[in-house]
């Protein structure tokens, strides 16, 4: 007898399954959670050390964080419908697992190629983890417990960005980066145990419907041809085949814009775009998050190779953005209620591009108590910024279409990431060439940081679209009404 049949047969012979405390439910999530956050933020404070054992310049390492977002942004959209056909409990599992695996394959990998198909298995196994546990949550707590199940899991997923800049500077200063990749096996491994032994079988919500091959084949080569193109340009590598990747990237995406329009329910639902407030909100977060995508990237190379830190001070400068998020966190409904998103985004969507470009004048001697200051005001601005696109996105979105526009958002939001790391690593990478040097210098490190601010800044333009009575409901802002769509 299989295992997934043993469940089933486990929970036929229980009428009413007992599930556990809900905040054993929640801690077991929230170890998968923490994992993939502390990851996401150790490996960055690595990056130019990495860079000097692959023999490559330090520009070149941002393709080992981008593959772990595209494989985000290409897997998240299928989680659900994953998690339909295999079973909650078995693709929850499943997905640490590979998540574990991947982590171990990049601790043995001693070349940036392998290193990025290392990352890409991680990727796989964290594009499952987030989604797939939000639906044990919702699946294996109680609706009266839900409330207080997620806040349990919201403290190791603020944790993990807390810890993981210094984390990763200790590290690298004292051990080996490899030890970055180490420590997510025994989390791993005990995140596993704890979901074999105490999350029971949950059913499926919903008869498996069938998947989309053709969508997710076009868009996953789509995706990865177009951002492996654009990172091939920055890097001058071969500038012919990185135009051939983009063309097929191209000409793959039309293709799924095509396919989209003849399917009823396809990986990625485009005709969302037609809802005002969800069509602003992934437009104007698209840019800024090109922005926040450049920034964990370009911060550890700076102060490192720019400012000749060592990784440890390194790593606690980076733990201001983290530590400015979290404490924003609780404020932000106040402060939108006060005043309202529309111009809640648009006043602070221009202070998160400033405080940004501030980043741009940074000099290694100015003082580590004021740049810290300065990067937790970054840090809390854009996690402002990010909570009220998060909201205002789905305010007109029918209950019906919700997954689908969480899917949509979800992918943009990683591919963008994506988009913004690559971004920031061409900038470096054709400042060095106009100004003819090989070593990275302060000055491409500015040049870097205001073109990206010129990018979100552009955002302000779709945020003056949004109707000033956007998100009034959600918000308790009682402001001037304007008819739905003014600007």
């Amino acid at each position: 007898m299989s295992l997934h049949t043993e469940e089933k047969a486990n929970a036929t012979a229980l009428p009413t399954p007992a599930f556990p405390d809900y905040r054993v439910i929640s801690l077991i999530v929230a170890c998968a959670i923490f994992m993939e956050q502390m990851d996401a933020t150790v490996l960055a404070t690595a990056l130019p050390t990495m860079a000097r054992d692959f023999h490559v310049r330090a520009p070149a390492m941002s393709i080992a964080m981008t593959s772990y977002l595209l494989a985000l942004a290409v897997l998240i959209p299928i989680s659900g419908k994953v998690a339909d056909r295999f079973g909650t409990k078995r693709v929850f599992s499943g997905s640490i697992i590979v998540f574990v695996l991947g982590s171990i394959l990049c601790s043995l990998t001693h070349s940036l190629p392998l290193m990025v198909a290392a990352r890409l298995l991680q990727g796989a196994g964290g594009a499952m983890m987030a989604p797939i546990g939000r639906l044990v949550l919702l699946s294996a707590v109680e609706r009266k417990h839900f409330v207080s199940a997620m806040s349990w899991t919201l403290v190791p997923a603020f944790l993990g960005p807390l810890i993981g800049p210094p984390l990763g500077g200790f590290i690298v200063q004292y051990l080996d980066w490899r030890w970055i990749f180490y420590i997510n096996v025994p989390i791993g491994m005990l995140g596993f145990w704890l979901v074999r032994r105490f999350i029971p079988y949950i059913p499926s919500a919903a008869r498996p419907s069938r998947f989309d091959l053709g969508g997710f084949a076009l868009c996953s080569v789509g995706l990865g041809c177009l951002l492996f193109g654009f990172e091939e340009v920055g890097q001058s590598a071969n500038l012919p085949h990185a135009l051939s990747l983009m063309t097929v990237g191209a000409a793959a995406c039309m293709g799924y814009l095509w396919h989209a329009r003849r399917r009823s329910d396809p990986l990625i639902d485009l005709s969302l775009l037609r809802i005002d407030s969800f069509r602003l909100s992934v437009i104007s977060g698209a840019l800024m998050r090109i922005t926040q995508g450049a920034q964990p990237f370009l911060l550890p190379l700076m102060f490192q190779i720019g400012f000749g830190m060592s990784a440890v001070r390194s790593g606690q400068l980076i733990l201001a953005t983290s530590l400015g998020a979290l404490l924003i966190r609780s404020a932000t409904p106040a402060l939108l209620k006060r005043t309202g998103f529309r111009r809640g985004m648009v006043i602070n969507g221009v202070l998160s591009s400033m405080s940004y470009a501030v980043c741009a004048f940074f000099q290694p001697d100015w003082p580590f108590a004021l740049m810290f200051v300065l990067l937790m005001v970054c840090g809390a601005s854009m996690s402002f910024q990010f909570g009220a696109y998060n909201t205002v996105a789905y305010e007109a979105v029918p209950a019906e279409r919700m997954s689908a526009a969480n899917s949509f958002y979800t992918t943009l939001q990683q591919l963008m990431l994506s988009v913004g790391v690559c971004s920031g690593a061409m900038i470096l990478k054709l400042s060095m060439a106009t100004e003819h040097h090989s070593q990275l210098g302060q000055r491409d490190f500015a040049i870097a940081f205001l073109v990206v601010t010129l990018i979100s800044l552009c955002a302000t333009r779709w945020h003056l679209k949004f109707a000033h009575d956007a998100g009034s409901e959600m918000s308790g802002h009682r402001g001037r009404r304007t008819a739905r769509g003014s600007a």
